[in-house]
C-alpha cells in the first residue's frame, strides 16, 4: 500500500508530511520554491488525500508507511518536515529511525499530550449527510452552520469530491469513520527516549497559536537536545500558510546549513 506523494525538484530528499483533515496539496506552493534545491516529496498520509484507507491509524504506522516509501524510492536519508499531525509523526519516525533523518522541522506542535478539540468539526462532519447532497455549494451551506471559522470550513471543503458523477454522488478524501473512532491519537504524547537524540531539529511556532508553549521547551529538549524554538510572529496554528515567505526562508536557511 503505497503513498501517494508529488515530486519535484533535485537536490537532497525533503519529505514533507500534512497535518490532520490535509494532505499534500496543501504544501505545494512551498512545495516548488523548496524544488529549487531540493528533491521535494509531499506526502498524502494515510487515511488522508490520494493515499489508502486503512482500519490501522497511528503514529507507528505512520512511520512504518514513511519508512516503506524510502525503501521504495531507494532513499536512504532525508530532510523531514511535519505539521501538527505530520509533526508528530515526523518526530515519532525521527525517534524510531534517527539514522535515517538529516535534519527534522517541527512545524506548530509539541511532543506533549493534546486533549480533543477537534470534535465540534467531526461532529458537523459526520452530521452531513453525502447521500442527501447533490453540490458542494449546499454542502458547504449546511457545513457553514455548525463551523462559524471560515479558514477551517474552506480547508475542509478542500477534501470533498465527486465519487460518483453519473449519480452525483459527493465524498470524503479523508477517512471520516477511522478518524473519527481515533481521533485521541492524533493528541497522544510521544515517547521520551533513554536519551536524547542530538539530530539537528528545530520547532516553528506561530506567534499567535498556543500549540507549543515555553514550558513546553524542557519537555522538546528531553526528545531532541540540539532542538532550538523559532516563532513567527502574526501566525497562528498554520504557520506555513499565513506566513509562506518567513516560513520559508527560516527552514531554508536551517536546511542549508
Amino acid at each position: 500500500m503505497n503513498l501517494f506523494n508529488r515530486k519535484s525538484g533535485q537536490g537532497k530528499p525533503l519529505f514533507i508530511l500534512h497535518g490532520l483533515f490535509g494532505s499534500s496539496d496543501n504544501w505545494q506552493s512551498l512545495a516548488k520554491k523548496f524544488a529549487e534545491n531540493f528533491e521535494v516529496y509531499t506526502i498524502d498520509q494515510r487515511n488522508h488525500g490520494l493515499s489508502f484507507h486503512s482500519s490501522e491509524w497511528n503514529y507507528a504506522a505512520m512511520s512504518k508507511d514513511i519508512l516503506q516509501l524510502m525503501d521504495e524510492l531507494q532513499i536512504q536519508k532525508i530532510n523531514l518536515i511535519g505539521h501538527s499531525m505530520g509533526g508528530k509523526a515526523a518526530m515519532h519516525f525521527a525517534l524510531q529511525h534517527p539514522q535515517r533523518i538529516e535534519k527534522l522541522v517541527v512545524v506548530d506542535i509539541a511532543p506533549k499530550y493534546y486533549p480533543i478539540h477537534h470534535r465540534q468539526l467531526l461532529d458537523a462532519l459526520i452530521e452531513l449527510d453525502l447521500t442527501k447532497i447533490s453540490s458542494r455549494k449546499e454542502a458547504e451551506t449546511q457545513l457553514a452552520l455548525k463551523i462559524s471559522n471560515q479558514g477551517e470550513l474552506q480547508f475542509l471543503l478542500k477534501n470533498l469530491y465527486w465519487k460518483d458523477t453519473a449519480t452525483n454522488q459527493l465524498a470524503w478524501r479523508f477517512n471520516l469513520p477511522v478518524i473519527n473512532a481515533g481521533i485521541e491519537i492524533v493528541g497522544e504524547a510521544q515517547q521520551i527516549p533513554d536519551m536524547p537524540l542530538q539530530l539537528p531539529c528545530i520547532f516553528v511556532r506561530g506567534e499567535k497559536s498556543n500549540y507549543i508553549n515555553d514550558t513546553d521547551f524542557d519537555l522538546i529538549n528531553q526528545l531532541f537536545s540540539n532542538a532550538s524554538i523559532h516563532t513567527i510572529e502574526g501566525a497562528g496554528h498554520w504557520v506555513q500558510a499565513e506566513k509562506p515567505n518567513e516560513f520559508y526562508t527560516l527552514v531554508f536557511s536551517f536546511l542549508m546549513t
